[in-house]
């Protein structure tokens, strides 16, 4: 799919459908409330349709809430499509990039092979670059291996921005940005999507050195035997009941100049497939657990856009890959394991692995110079309870380093809440045969989990994204296909890019 800027007049532009985003009514009895482009002459002429539809009710303007005109008078657009903002003062950069997502959902599907939305604001370039990623993301479907040979008939060809308005800024940069955030946020999907038969942690390896190629990054691939002789036995430990042996994928992106003294890791946990090990999970949903690599999924295709973005500081990603597995090496409950830390821990249960694999990646991302620490993982079903399914879960042992992060992730659009690290949460982390158990019995599990990997991240400061019920949407939105979501990539590349500016 092509993505283009356009500056022309609207009612010169000829695609098959133009959307402008039209409001909630400000007051009873107000006239169309709409973005700015409706004083366009060939939108304006529209107006008494509009009206008609909210004298019906059958559009009010409420959030996504679509109508289309065929054939629209003095225009030569095809369509015309309105779309609901919701209220006017509640309009945001998400609402933007869900308006542009739930467009080409909808639309595709009918035949439409152009879509061009008008995006109205005071500063011209303000919407463009979410409008650019919505589009893009709103295009994705998890439908790889479907034979049903009519699945790419019907494709959107190009999805045109229209700043009526031109800002200070660059539109041409601001939609690049949106497309490489947006594509690479897609390569985590794809990633996710693969069945565990096709991405082994062997194949994410290759996968991720591809990337790296590609996209002039430089990738280091520790395999087992590395690992043994570093004294990573918590990553080993849970790999050793798969025949698909582990890696640690390790890329690096270096600016040209940078700011003194700090380096961005990123830490991705990668199980490829999680049975849960001998402390097996029930078969219900267990076809999921292809997802439970999501984490390493969302820091690769964080590397992909920084690698295009070029931040001012140097990013190193770090992603454990193992399978969890069952066979008659498989770890057992009330096996020790000796981390790379020295730590040693109790496994009290085998289906609490991600953290015993990242507990390693962090520690090495410690010894390699990481000065700020960020890991997502699909770590606990506990989150979902905690949050549902609308916001990531984060912790940290670093106040101020967590609200620069809160503060990317609200840029970016990503629901983020933290919750507490009190130090009474550790006193659930006890264990009479070993430094600390992986599992802290049936309270709060969510932050003894995290409270477990600060003990392998302190005293660097370290922020630990649980995406357990944001890595994976069962039912398809409006704007976002059924499948992985690809979370946290957006929030750790505003993350990288702002880095001087957040400070």
């Amino acid at each position: 799919m092509q993505l283009k800027i356009e500056t022309a007049q609207i009612e010169k532009i000829g695609v098959d459908a133009l959307a402008v985003i039209c409001f909630e009514a400000e007051q009873e009895g107000a006239a169309a409330a709409t973005a700015g482009p409706a004083a366009d002459p060939g939108v304006a002429a529209q107006s008494g349709w509009l009206a008609d539809l909210r004298a019906t009710g059958e559009f009010t303007g409420k959030l996504y809430e679509m109508a289309v005109l065929h054939r629209p008078q003095g225009v030569a657009a095809k369509r015309l499509v309105v779309i609901g903002g919701g209220k006017r003062d509640k309009f945001s950069s998400v609402e933007v990039r869900r308006v542009a997502g739930t467009l080409v959902r909808s639309l595709k599907p009918k035949g439409v092979r152009s879509i061009a939305l008008v995006v109205d604001t005071p500063n011209g370039d303000e919407y463009v670059t979410p409008a650019a990623e919505g589009a893009v993301l709103g295009d994705w479907e998890a439908d790889k291996y479907k034979s049903d040979p009519k699945k790419n008939e019907k494709k959107l060809d190009r999805f045109s921005v229209i700043v009526p308005r031109v800002g200070s800024g660059s539109l041409e940069s601001a939609l690049e940005r949106g497309r490489i955030i947006a594509e690479s946020q897609n390569l985590t999907r794809d990633l996710v999507n693969e069945p565990a038969n096709k991405l082994t942690p062997g194949d994410l390896a290759k996968a991720a050195q591809k990337m790296a190629g590609d996209f002039g990054l430089e990738c280091e691939l520790l395999n087992q035997e590395r690992m043994a002789e570093l004294g990573m036995g918590a990553l080993l430990g849970v790999a050793q009941g798969s025949t698909n042996p582990p890696f640690l994928i390790v890329i690096k992106y270096r600016p040209a100049s940078s700011k003194a003294g700090c380096h961005l890791a990123l830490v991705g946990k990668g199980v490829t497939f999680d049975t849960g090990g001998i402390s097996i999970k029930p078969s219900d949903g267990m076809e999921k657990m292809k997802y439970d690599m999501a984490g390493a999924a969302a820091v690769l295709g964080a590397m992909r856009a920084i690698s295009q973005l070029k931040p001012p500081i140097p990013v190193t990603a770090y992603v454990p890959t193992v399978e969890n597995m069952l066979n008659g090496n498989a770890q057992r409950p009330g096996d020790i394991v000796h981390s790379l830390s020295g730590k040693t821990i109790e496994v009290l249960n085998t289906d609490a692995e991600g953290r015993l694999i990242l507990a390693d990646a962090i520690t090495y991302a410690n010894r390699n110079g990481a000065t700020h620490i960020v890991d997502a993982a699909t770590l606990t079903g506990a989150i979902g309870i905690a949050l549902g399914h609308y916001n990531i879960g984060a912790f940290t042992n670093d106040e101020e380093f967590l609200q620069r992060f809160l503060k990317s992730a609200r840029a970016a659009g990503e629901k983020t809440w933290q919750l507490p690290m009190d130090e009474e949460y550790k006193e659930y982390l006890k264990s009479a045969f070993a430094d600390l158990p992986n599992i802290g019995g049936r309270y709060g599990g969510s932050i003894t989990a995290a409270w477990f990997l600060r003990e392998f991240a302190d005293p660097t400061p370290w922020v630990h994204l649980d995406i357990a019920s944001t890595a994976w949407l069962d039912e398809a939105k409006g704007w976002l296909s059924k499948g992985p979501t690809g979370v946290a990539v957006r929030s750790f590349v505003h993350l990288a890019m702002d880095w001087n500016s957040i400070q």
